[in-house]
């Protein structure tokens, strides 16, 4: 009977190599979706600091499509087109809204689409 026991004990080769085609996979998915993450952070940096620009309300809708792309080609951001960005603006009322997405291929015929929208509101209507 305990020599039936130890021949039970431990795992198979087919079940270390399932473990680690596991282990593989949500690693490769963490190595490709954790960049969108990362760049979609740097999206909402660069509306933080033109939300704290003094007197962004009086800037024309030109500038602060200037300053975004600026901000946007310093760290990189490559996701973000200008048809993503859309601008509000009412007298002393400024409103900036960015919908944009990625689409990351993962491997074959697998991918990863992530959908972002964020906006910030500055001055009164």
């Amino acid at each position: 009977m305990n020599l039936s026991l130890r021949r039970q004990q431990g795992l198979t080769l087919i079940s270390i190599a399932f473990i680690l085609g596991l282990i593989a996979f949500f690693v490769l998915l963490v190595l490709k979706i954790a960049p969108i993450y990362i760049d979609h952070s740097k999206v909402i940096n660069a509306l933080a600091a033109i939300e704290k620009t003094v007197d962004v309300q009086s800037k024309s809708e030109k500038e602060v499509r200037d300053s975004l792309d600026k901000r946007f080609n310093m760290n990189y951001v490559y996701d973000v087109t200008q048809d993503d960005i859309k601008i509000t603006k009412r007298g002393n009322y400024l409103k900036v809204e960015i919908e944009y997405e990625t689409v990351v291929k993962i491997f074959g015929n697998l991918s990863v689409l992530a959908e972002f929208y964020d906006f910030i509101e500055v001055g009164q209507e």
